[in-house]
C-alpha cells in the first residue's frame, strides 16, 4: 500500500515539473497566445466590446418604442438606409431586436463571462499549470473571433442581417426570399453560430480535461472551490446541449440552400405554393430549446459560482451549506435538459405532456431556492465588506429571486398561454438570467482585475457604476411586467398606430422604460473608463488584496505562463476557511496545513493532521532514497 501511495505522489509530483521557459515575440505572447491567463483577457475584453455593440442596439429600439413620434435622422451616419424620413426603417428593427439578444446572450454572457472566467481561473484556483491543451484553448478563442468577424459583417449587408428574432424561428429563417433580413445576412447568422459552437465545445472539452486530471497534490474534488464547480457542470451542459443547436443550423442550412424540407411544409409566398412538404417548424422550436433552456443555466452557473466565492470572501464567513451548494448546482444541471418544452406551451402540445414539462419546471426552483437561501445565509452576520464586487453579487443575489420568482408564474402552462410572448417574459429573463448574468460578470472582474492585470480598478467609480446599474435595471425591467401583463406583444415595431387605447395609455410608461435604459447603458461608461485607466495607470496590487484562501492568490502578482516560479503548492483543506475560532487570521489560505494551525475541535480536520504526516513521512523517505 504505501509503495502504491509513494508511486501516486512520485506520479503526481513530477507532472508539475517547471516548465521550460524561453522568451516570446509579441504575436505569440499576446495574439496567438497559449496562456490561458491571456486567453481570457482576450475573450473578457471581446465580450465587452460586443457588450456595448448589444447595449447600443437596444438603446436605438428603445428609442423607437419610447418616443415613436421623434425625428431620427440624427443616426443616419451612423445607420444609412435604415432611417427613412426620419424613422427607423420597420424590417430593421426586428433585425436591431435579433441581433441584440445574439450578441448578448451567446457573444457576451457565453463568451465573454463563461470564456474569461473558466480560462483565467480553472488552472489557477486547482492548481495547473495551464489548461490541458493550450493550442486547443487558443484555437477556441481564434474560432469565436472568426465567428464574431462574421457576425459584424452581417450588420454591412444591403438587406441587413439575421432577422426573426434571436430563436430564428423557422419559415423566415428557412426561406431567403421571405424577408430581406432572411436573405444573406442570415446564412451569415447560421455560419457565425456554427463556428461559435465549434469554439465552446473546444473549450468546454479542456476545461473538463483540466479540472479532472490537472489538479494539484491534495486538491481531491471536495475541497474545489464552488467557482471550479460552476465551471464544470457549465461545460458539461455546453457539451451535452450545443451540438444539438449545431444540428439545427446545419439542418436551416440544408433548407435554405439544397432544397431539403426539414422544416418546411405547405408554405405560401405571395400567393404562390412552394414545393417543400413533410416539414414541421415545430422540431425546429424543439431543437433551438433543448440548447435554449441548458443555456440560461450555461450562462447562469458561473455567475453562481463567481458570487459563492465573493460573497464567501467578503463576509469572512465559510459559505453555507458547501455540499447543498454542489448538490443545487448538480440538480440544476440535471433538470435543466428536461424542462426545454415550457417554452412551447403555446405550439399546440398535448395538455398531458405540458402538465409533466410544468412539473419539472417548478421542480428546478429548488435547487435554485438552495442557492439563494445559502447566499442569504452566508451573509447573515457576517463581517460584511462592501467592496464593488460584494456589492455586485449582493445584486445578483437579489435579481436572481425577483427575476425567479416571476418563472414560477411562467412555468404554470394555464398562465403562460396568457402571458407567453408578451413583454413580461422579456422582463423574466432579462432579470433571472441577462441581468443577473451580467452582475456575476461585473463581480468577477472587479474582483479578479488586480490577479489579470496586476493593478487595483477605482473603488469609488465602482460603487457609482454600481447603483446607476442596480438601480438602472430594475427600473428598466420591473415596470415590463405590468405592460406584460396588460398585452404587450414584444418584438412589436409601435403600438400607437394600433388604435388600441389599451395600448397608447401605456405610451408614458414605455418612455419612462426608454429613459432608464439610456441612463443605464451610459452609465456603463464609468466602468469602461475605469477598466482602461486602470489597467495603466491603477494602483498596483499586492499580492493578495482581498485576504482570500483560494489558491490563485498563491501566484506572484503577474504570474507567467505557468503560473508558479518554483513547485506547486499541495492543497490541505477546503477554500472557504474564513474566521476560523483559534487563528490568528481571519482567513487560511488553501496551501496551509492543519497542522499549521491550532489543533481543531473538529475530529475530522484532527483526521487530516494524521493524513499529513503520514504523506511527509513517506515523502521523507522518498527523498532519502533519490539521494542515494
Amino acid at each position: 500500500m504505501a509503495t502504491e501511495t509513494l508511486h501516486a505522489i512520485d506520479t503526481h509530483v513530477h507532472a508539475h515539473d517547471e516548465h521550460e521557459h524561453h522568451e516570446l515575440g509579441f504575436v505569440q505572447k499576446y495574439i496567438f497566445s497559449e496562456d490561458h491567463k491571456t486567453i481570457a483577457k482576450q475573450y473578457l475584453i471581446s465580450g465587452i466590446i460586443w457588450a456595448f455593440f448589444g447595449g447600443a442596439m437596444s438603446i436605438i429600439f428603445r428609442l423607437q418604442l419610447g418616443f415613436p413620434n421623434m425625428d431620427l435622422t440624427w443616426l443616419k451616419p451612423i445607420l444609412g438606409q435604415w432611417i427613412v424620413e426620419g424613422k427607423l426603417e420597420k424590417e430593421f428593427y426586428l433585425a436591431l431586436v435579433t441581433m441584440h439578444g445574439t450578441i448578448m446572450v451567446f457573444f457576451v454572457l457565453t463568451a465573454g463571462l463563461s470564456g474569461t472566467f473558466s480560462n483565467f481561473l480553472i488552472p489557477l484556483q486547482i492548481g495547473a499549470r495551464d489548461m490541458a491543451s493550450g493550442f486547443i484553448n487558443m484555437l477556441s478563442y481564434w474560432f469565436f473571433f472568426a465567428a464574431s468577424v462574421i457576425m459584424f459583417a452581417s450588420l454591412f449587408i444591403e438587406t441587413g442581417p439575421a432577422s426573426g428574432g434571436w430563436v430564428i424561428y423557422p419559415p423566415l429563417s428557412a426561406l431567403p426570399q421571405a424577408m430581406p433580413g432572411s436573405g444573406l445576412g442570415m446564412t451569415l447568422w447560421l455560419s457565425s453560430m456554427a463556428l461559435f459552437i465549434v469554439s465552446q465545445l473546444m473549450g468546454g472539452i479542456n476545461y473538463i480535461c483540466t479540472i479532472i486530471n490537472l489538479r494539484t497534490r491534495g486538491m481531491s474534488f471536495t475541497k474545489l472551490p464552488l467557482t471550479i464547480w460552476a465551471f464544470f457542470f457549465t461545460a458539461i451542459l455546453g457539451l451535452l446541449s450545443f451540438p444539438v443547436l449545431l444540428s439545427a443550423a446545419l439542418l436551416l442550412i440544408f433548407d435554405r440552400s439544397f432544397g431539403t424540407s426539414f422544416f418546411l411544409s405547405e408554405i405560401y409566398i405571395g400567393g404562390e405554393a412552394l414545393p417543400n412538404i413533410g416539414g414541421s417548424a415545430i422540431l425546429y422550436q424543439h431543437l433551438f430549446w433543448f440548447l435554449g433552456h441548458p443555456e440560461v443555466y450555461i450562462v447562469l452557473l458561473p455567475a453562481l459560482g463567481i458570487t459563492s466565492e465573493v460573497i464567501a470572501t467578503n463576509s469572512r464567513k465559510p459559505i453555507f451549506g458547501y455540499r447543498a451548494m454542489i448538490g443545487s448546482l448538480l440538480g440544476i444541471t440535471f433538470l435543466a435538459f428536461i424542462v426545454w418544452a415550457h417554452h412551447m406551451f403555446v405550439t399546440g402540445m398535448n395538455p398531458f405532456l405540458g402538465s409533466v414539462f410544468m412539473f419539472l419546471t417548478l421542480i428546478i426552483a429548488v435547487p435554485s431556492a438552495v442557492k439563494a437561501f445559502n447566499f442569504i445565509t452566508t451573509l447573515w452576520r457576517g463581517n460584511i465588506i462592501f467592496t464593488p464586487a460584494m456589492l455586485f453579487s449582493i445584486g445578483l443575489v437579489s435579481l436572481f429571486i425577483s427575476g425567479g420568482l416571476t418563472g414560477i408564474i411562467l412555468g404554470n402552462s394555464a398562465l403562460d398561454i396568457n402571458l407567453h410572448d408578451t413583454y413580461f417574459v422579456v422582463a423574466h429573463f432579462h432579470l433571472v438570467m441577462g441581468a443577473a448574468s451580467f452582475f456575476g460578470l461585473m463581480a468577477g472582474v472587479y474582483h479578479w482585475f488586480p490577479k489579470m492585470f496586476g493593478r487595483m480598478m477605482n473603488k469609488t467609480a465602482g460603487y457609482v457604476h454600481f447603483w446607476f446599474t442596480f438601480v438602472g435595471v430594475y427600473a428598466v425591467f420591473f415596470p415590463m411586467h405590468y405592460i406584460g401583463l396588460a398585452g404587450f406583444p414584444r418584438r412589436y415595431y409601435s403600438f400607437t398606430a394600433l388604435g388600441n387605447g389599451r395600448m397608447e395609455a401605456f405610451v408614458d410608461m414605455n418612455m419612462f422604460i426608454s429613459i432608464a435604459a439610456i441612463i443605464t447603458f451610459t452609465a456603463q461608461a464609468i466602468f469602461a473608463i475605469n477598466f482602461v485607466y486602470s489597467i495603466f495607470k491603477g494602483k498596483k496590487a499586492p499580492q493578495n488584496p482581498w485576504n482570500s484562501n483560494t489558491l490563485e492568490w498563491t501566484t506572484p502578482v503577474n504570474p507567467g505562463h505557468g503560473n508558479w516560479e518554483g513547485e506547486i503548492p499541495a492543497v490541505y483543506r477546503w477554500a472557504y476557511d474564513y474566521s476560523k475560532p483559534g487563528s490568528a487570521t481571519d482567513f487560511i489560505p488553501q496551501n496551509v496545513p492543519y497542522s499549521a494551525t491550532p489543533e481543531s475541535n473538529f475530529p475530522e480536520e484532527n483526521e487530516e493532521i494524521a493524513k499529513e504526516k503520514e504523506i511527509e513521512g513517506l515523502l521523507d523517505t522518498q527523498n532519502s532514497s533519490y539521494s542515494h
